[in-house]
């Protein structure tokens, strides 16, 4: 995975509540059974018309949001189902962080999961990043200093758990974080032999 340590870049506002993840990715997209090549996905019924012209009154269709890598909302983002392809398609889109006053657990989950940060900040913060973003300004994220900053100077700080901090600093996904203590399990296991052999040393069933 990716290591996530800072992103500054344009800041798509959807000022929404409940944006869920059938908006972010549509039903088609549950074929896919790869992380890549799922940009087209990301909020395709409302990017795209039936005919596949681009809809030019969405906000990732004009500029300078087309390139945002950064996306700004309400309250509840990603709510609905669980699936996990929502955050694949924000990641192959471009997007490496959310800032939002909340998010729905499972999806919340999955964006640390995929590289992404997702930011929470009080409603008053997030509306004037909010303005920032309809101005079209770049926003920074930086993880390592726990802030969002704006063109203008302003600066919020954020909260995040110890343990996702260092995950995504780190570029280790569940997986990655398990690896990483291969030294200690491996001494675990082979206390376990010394005690328990009879686990470990049975002769099969034949």
């Amino acid at each position: 995975m990716e290591k996530f340590v800072s992103v500054t870049g344009i800041a798509a506002p959807i000022p929404i509540n409940n944006v869920d993840t059938d908006m972010i990715t549509p039903k088609q997209v549950l074929k896919a059974v790869t992380k890549k090549g799922l940009a087209w996905s990301l909020f395709q019924e409302h990017r795209f018309r039936p005919d596949g012209s681009e809809n030019p009154d969405f906000v990732l269709n004009q500029e300078p949001w087309r390139n945002a890598s950064i996306i700004v909302s309400l309250e509840n983002w990603g709510c609905g189902s669980s699936r996990e392809h929502s955050p694949w398609a924000m990641y192959d889109f471009g997007i490496r962080a959310v800032i939002a006053i909340s998010y729905a657990d499972i999806h919340y989950n999955n964006c640390f999961k995929n590289g992404i940060l997702p930011v929470v900040l009080a409603p008053d913060e997030v509306d004037v990043v909010m303005q920032a973003a309809r101005r079209g300004e770049e926003v920074t994220v930086d993880l390592m200093a726990q802030e969002v900053r704006l063109a203008d100077g302003t600066v919020f700080s954020f909260e995040i758990e110890d343990y996702r901090r260092d995950a995504l600093l780190r570029g280790l996904d569940e997986i990655g974080q398990t690896l990483d203590e291969a030294e200690a399990i491996a001494a675990f296991e082979e206390k376990q032999r010394r005690i328990t052999p009879w686990l470990y040393d049975r002769a099969p069933i034949v």
